[in-house]
């Protein structure tokens, strides 16, 4: 699979490229720190954010576009929750966890926006 072209979508090439760091960090701590359940987590959920986001660019209506956003809205918090946990058990270093976390808020906060904006201009009664 490629990477989203640009012009497609500024939050599936965020979500993209965010996802390959999230393996890299899976990869350093399966074989560094030799810690293998809470990498998986954050391997599930940090891409997972991308793959729903996907899913997002090809729904069937506003309604599915924003159910999809909104599950990638609630991987990064959970991204987020496993970052803090890697952090604060010595298993990242704070420079690693202040590059991804602010990566997690960048895309947590260009969700955010798109579903409340889709939100105000397709469901407003």
């Amino acid at each position: 699979m490629e990477s989203p072209n640009k012009s497609e979508s500024i939050i599936a090439t965020k979500a993209y490229s965010f996802a390959l760091e999230i393996i890299i960090l899976y990869k350093q701590l399966v074989a560094d720190k030799k810690e293998f359940v809470l990498s998986k987590q954050i391997l599930r959920s940090g891409t997972s954010i991308g793959a729903n986001i996907n899913e997002a660019l090809s729904a069937q209506s506003k309604r599915d576009f924003v159910h999809k956003l909104s599950i990638s809205l609630k991987e990064t918090r959970e991204t987020s929750y496993w970052l803090n946990l890697l952090k604060d058990s010595n298993y990242i270093s704070l420079e690693i966890f202040n590059n991804l976390n602010t990566k997690c808020n960048e895309v947590k906060k260009i969700l955010s926006s798109i579903i409340l904006t889709t939100k105000e201009k397709y469901f407003k009664k």
